[in-house]
């Protein structure tokens, strides 16, 4: 099972970063999230979330997927050039980089949705040189994304099927009774 890890910033999306986080470890993956201030970091509805690992610790070397909500945060994310190392560690490598929301945005800025299927917040898309999908969730290579806090289920599923493979995403869905996709 691949090690993740999720990172987060004031103004996160609650819903797409603790129902991931949920569905994951749900499904038995390894799931650390790492705050980008260092501490505590609050979400775009008031949800503080404790305990978080630093982000100045975070080794991309030691993780195999990067999971990133989206929320107002995508622009301190975005504007973050540690954090764009570290998706361009990830993508260099070949490991997954799951974004949702407003967090493809990134993606496609930095040019990696190119050529690529994918979905974001429908309001935030532009022309990032790749085919816009309406589906909740789209996996293209390396590259899984969401498109809205709606989606979140979708995508955690996706995101556990990439980490764990299907059987254990199965397996899970049918523990919830998920009747999605």
């Amino acid at each position: 099972m691949k090690k993740i890890c999720m990172l987060v910033t004031d103004g996160f999306e609650e819903i797409e970063a603790v129902g991931t986080f949920a569905i994951l470890r749900r499904g038995g993956a390894n799931v650390n999230i790492y705050s980008l201030l260092d501490k505590d970091a609050t979400g775009r509805f008031g949800l503080t979330c404790t305990k978080l690992r630093p982000f100045s610790a975070l080794d991309g070397n030691k993780y195999d997927l990067l999971v990133m909500p989206g929320g107002p945060q995508y622009k301190a994310m975005e504007a973050n050039p540690a954090v764009q190392a570290l998706i361009k560690q990830f993508m260099d490598a070949g490991k997954t980089v799951a974004a949702i929301c407003a967090g493809p945005t990134i993606l496609g800025h930095a040019g990696y949705l190119k050529g690529r299927r994918y979905t974001c917040f429908t309001a935030m898309n532009e022309d990032f040189g790749g085919t816009y999908c309406e589906d909740y969730a789209v996996k293209d290579g390396n590259i899984i994304s969401g498109k809205s806090a709606a989606a979140t289920i979708d995508f955690a599923f996706l995101v556990l099927e990439d980490a764990a493979g299907k059987e254990v995403a199965d397996k899970t869905k049918k523990e919830i009774y998920y009747k999605g996709n």
